[in-house]
């Protein structure tokens, strides 16, 4: 009998981890990282659904920290399968987890220094950089469409998503049991029809059940081209007053696709060839593995690198890893855009750059899609007039826009289009990560279209396949 357990990014968008049991093995799909409110998340991320050592394998959607960030702790707790994923996803990782690790050392001692002004003792990180090091060394790589054995009885195989570079929806078939060959598919996380650089998402493909991912579920999202508008449209107006375009931005898929359409736009004129500056030694290196893995991009971006020679703004950006090129820029006053990670202003140095803007009018702060509840970026896209930074308290003056077009994820109509013609055929759909509102709006929509067997699935919830 095939169990399946939903223990992560379920009620929310962070943490993504489902477990499937067949027979005495257990298989992780994705390991993730729980984002929002630190004391909570920081629990939340040293807990497991059962000790790892137990866990045979994991299958891994894509690298973005949200699905793969908590690898290093699974594997300090004793977890010592293999971690399966494709290429791209792998270089990214092999750049991503070591860089979290660094992150978890910084803010342990922050923490640490707060903890000995109360008397408490102190706290470890959640990994190093030795763990991220040890999980990078698990990592078994596969391309696109090829089955392989996860564990016996359990086949796999990846199929393009469209989300980030590497990204992946898991087909999984398991043993054949009375002449059926039953079979289950994680969608990961869905990408948008004509997002830029990638490859659209496959088709889902015929299954019992599948685990999709709703956190769009409840809006329809403006397009593509609609996000490219107002980013001409917030660039010049921003220039006009003489201000910086200030954008939190996810170092790896959402960095490189606002380069790409910030560089698209510069050779066509319709924005000023302003300096543009990506101030995130992580965006740094993931660009670099962007160059090397051109057999993701769909045949515009193949078509706008021959024209160019790097889709990835050559001659228009200026890449910055060091500290103090980028306290540079903080005496800057002339118009420029600044991309920074995090993308969600929970660390990093988009934090400096906003201290030092968001009291001006004369700037914007571009918001470029989905952010979870509790986080910075949220309160911003929520309209506050004011915020908590550096143990300060500043008011809120800049522009704040938020472009949900931008967002990898693909949006309800397009949920609807993939889902529903396997859900009306009577096939399981469980919904996970999606805030609840999103993902009971989703589930309505489907049931509209005829379909029956919907669940929003819930924390440790488990059912037999």
């Amino acid at each position: 009998m095939a169990e399946l357990m939903f223990y992560g990014a379920v009620g929310e968008v962070t943490g993504s981890m489902h477990m499937i049991r067949i027979d005495d093995h257990w298989v992780a799909l994705d390991c993730g990282l729980y984002q929002g409110r630190r004391e909570e998340s920081e629990n939340k991320n040293r807990q497991w659904p059962m000790p790892p050592k137990d866990i045979s394998a994991v299958v891994l959607s894509h690298a973005h920290i949200d699905h793969s960030g908590r690898l290093p702790r699974l594997v300090r707790d004793g977890f010592e399968g293999p971690i399966y994923c494709t290429p791209a996803t792998r270089d990214l990782c092999a750049i991503m987890l070591p860089d979290s690790a660094h992150i978890q050392e910084e803010d342990i001692v922050y923490i640490n220094k707060k903890r000995s002004r109360k008397g408490l003792p102190p706290v470890e990180p959640l990994y190093d950089y030795s763990n991220a090091l040890a999980a990078i060394r698990q990592i078994q790589s596969t391309s696109y469409g090829r089955w392989f054995q996860v564990v016996p009885g359990l086949l796999a195989r990846f199929n393009e998503a469209g989300h980030m570079l590497g990204s992946t929806g898991i087909e999984l078939a398991f043993a054949k049991r009375n002449g059926h060959t039953p079979s289950l598919y994680f969608t990961g996380d869905v990408g948008r029809p004509d997002k830029p650089i990638l490859r659209d998402p496959r088709a889902f493909p015929e299954c019992d059940a599948i685990i999709c991912e709703s956190t769009y579920g409840g809006r329809v999202n403006e397009q593509v081209n609609d996000a490219k508008e107002q980013l001409i449209d917030i660039v010049n107006r921003t220039y006009e007053r003489g201000g910086k375009v200030i954008i939190p931005a996810f170092s790896v898929g959402r960095t490189q696709t606002i380069v790409y359409f910030l560089h698209e736009q510069i050779v066509a004129g319709t924005i000023p060839r302003l300096p543009v500056y990506i101030d995130s030694p992580l965006a740094v290196n993931a660009t670099e593995v962007f160059k090397m893995h051109p057999e993701c991009y769909d045949a515009e971006a193949r078509a706008f690198q021959r024209a160019t020679g790097d889709i990835l703004g050559h001659g228009c950006c200026t890449y910055i890893r060091d500290v103090e090129e980028s306290k540079a820029l903080h005496r800057r006053r002339r118009p420029c855009v600044i991309i920074s990670a995090s993308g969600m202003c929970e660390a990093g140095r988009i934090r400096h750059h906003l201290k030092n803007n968001i009291r001006s009018k004369k700037n914007t702060i571009l918001i470029p899609g989905f952010q979870a509840r509790h986080t910075l970026g949220r309160r911003l896209a929520d309209g506050a007039d004011k915020i908590n930074l550096f143990h300060q308290k500043m008011p809120v003056r800049a522009e704040v826009v938020q472009v949900h077009g931008f967002s990898g994820h693909a949006d309800q109509t397009d949920l609807l289009h993939m889902l529903a013609p396997l859900a009306g055929k009577g096939k399981r759909v469980f919904l996970v990560h999606g805030e609840e509102d999103q993902s009971e709006v989703l589930a309505s929509k489907l049931r509209e279209t005829g379909a029956a067997n919907i669940t929003v699935a819930t924390h440790g919830q488990r059912i037999e396949l």
